[in-house]
């Protein structure tokens, strides 16, 4: 049933935090986990989408969790909007032992499976318990058993406690940000959550990928600073857009020049995640040292 208590609270996650405790025994165990965050609308769940495709190309048991109450983190896996974890436990009065592993996780293309954890209404509840629920439920179901590697795609860049949950699970963070102002103070921040999560979890920063960007040198002259490190380029072509209208990964797109070597590069941005990246630890920066940093006169 629902365990309607008031959440645990943790106090050691960064000074002042009020941070949801997940349950330590749902910790999970024997896949790489990784955490996608960045700026609202910056290509999360495009990059997480076909991330977990270049894993699964390369042999990969893959897991897409969607940590979103628009539920649409998979849809270019599946071909249609999946309902939430939250949905169907509600269907069943939260009794999730009557519920079957295809009633909420979706094979998508490639053999990639699909959850979306969703999220509560708006305004109440917090994020935080639904991605612990949704991790409780693959684990009861033996979901996570024979997987290899797990992406959480997370909403926008909240950095609030319920959708820093994920971290609390992740081997690594990864920021997606674009060459601009916004995504990149956005990621200043992403990365003082990270920090403040790496002092109790084993979460590390990998580092970032700049997306639908032809630049990259101002998201390198801020890595330069903070010691932090760009570890893929997406560029800004117009097959991104286009896959997401057609419901579909860069993988089931014609065969074009700009969308075979964006393939290469997830491929080559999986290959490097799976063999392991170094843990970074950059020094997040002042609000008025990235205007200084970015800005113009």
């Amino acid at each position: 049933m629902l365990d309607r208590s008031p959440p645990k609270i943790r106090g050691q996650d960064g000074e002042g935090s009020v941070q949801v405790h997940q349950d330590p025994s749902m910790k999970i165990e024997g896949a790489k986990v990784f955490s996608i965050y960045g700026k609202g609308g910056i290509g999360k769940s495009t990059t997480s989408s076909n991330l977990s495709v270049a894993f699964s190309k390369l042999g990969k048991r893959v897991l897409q969790i969607g940590c979103d109450p628009k539920h649409d983190s998979t849809f270019t896996l599946t071909g249609h909007l999946q309902p939430t974890v939250i949905d169907i436990l509600k269907e069943v009065d939260f009794h999730p032992e009557e519920l079957r592993p295809e009633d909420f996780v979706t094979v998508g293309y490639n053999g990639v499976q699909c959850v979306e954890a969703g999220g509560p209404p708006a305004g109440t509840g917090c994020g935080g318990y639904v991605v612990g629920q949704t991790v409780k439920l693959l684990k009861q179901h033996h979901m996570l058993e024979n997987t290899d590697v797990v992406i959480f795609d997370v909403l926008g860049d909240v950095v609030c406690g319920g959708f820093a949950a994920p971290l609390q699970h992740a081997d690594r963070a990864v920021i997606v940000t674009a060459n601009d102002f916004d995504s990149i103070y956005a990621m200043n921040r992403i990365i003082a959550a990270v920090q403040a999560k790496s002092k109790n979890y084993n979460v590390r920063l990998a580092g970032c990928i700049a997306n639908r960007s032809r630049d990259t040198d101002e998201v390198d002259r801020f890595c330069d600073t903070v010691g932090f490190k760009r570890i893929a380029h997406m560029p800004d072509i117009d097959a991104i857009r286009r896959s997401r209208l057609k419901k579909k990964t860069l993988f089931e797109m014609p065969d074009e020049d700009d969308i075979v070597a964006a393939r290469l590069e997830y491929i080559r941005l999986a290959e490097t995640l799976w063999a392991g990246t170094e843990p970074l630890a950059p020094a997040p920066l002042p609000d008025r040292d990235i205007f200084e940093l970015l800005g113009f006169d």
